[in-house]
């Protein structure tokens, strides 16, 4: 599957996956906890901030932000035409700051670091008989397919544009459809043959 995950060393790539993921988690219960528009400006042009202080890295990210910003355009119209522009504002700037501080998360941070830190806050639950090695995967399994969206989403767009000189909009998505499905079943068979050769190893 293709990845976020930029090569590129930016600053953000030597704070460790576990502090990354506690900053992103405590910033997505404050967003909305909190309801005054002038604190959420505060905080989505300090997430603004980190995130076009990675530099170069975000550069090819272009698309992915541009569709960012249609959604919250999105957002805003709607709640204008319902004649509630506070909430409007509420809402676009908890979007912007929770999805550029989630990108950049992915940016720079490696699908092996996130498992791991995932194993290690649901290592508890095995008391429950439960098995957190399971929970992890599915949660980074969750993430990297949402990755794996944006990234099949990007070179669609790109090659419809490069074609038509337009953005593909609702016409590619059929396609997306089906290479998330068809990665899907790819991912589910590979699972499937990998525990099957575990058990028979036990």
């Amino acid at each position: 599957m293709g990845s976020l995950y930029s090569e590129q060393h930016t600053w953000l790539h030597g704070v460790s996956a576990a502090f990354k993921l506690l900053c992103l988690a405590v910033l997505g219960v404050g967003l909305y906890g909190v309801a005054q528009w002038p604190v959420l400006l505060a905080v989505a042009v300090l997430c603004a901030g980190v995130f076009a202080s990675l530099g170069r890295a975000v550069l090819r990210l272009k698309p992915l932000v541009f569709g960012l910003l249609v959604a919250c355009g999105l957002l805003a119209g709607f709640h204008g035409l319902m004649h509630q522009p506070l909430l409007a504002a509420v809402t676009v700037l908890r979007l912007l700051s929770a999805t550029l501080m989630g990108i950049a998360l992915t940016l720079t941070t490696r699908h092996t670091d996130l498992l791991h830190v995932f194993e290690q806050v649901l290592s508890p639950l095995r008391w429950l008989g439960m098995h957190p090695e399971r929970l992890a995967l599915q949660l980074a399994l969750m993430l990297r397919f949402t990755e794996h969206f944006f990234v099949v989403w990007r070179r669609l767009d790109d090659a419809y544009r490069l074609r038509t000189g337009k953005s593909g909009g609702f016409k590619i998505l059929a396609p997306l459809t089906i290479q998330m499905l068809v990665t899907a079943r790819r991912v589910a068979d590979t699972l499937h043959l990998r525990l099957r050769r575990s058990r028979s190893d036990l």
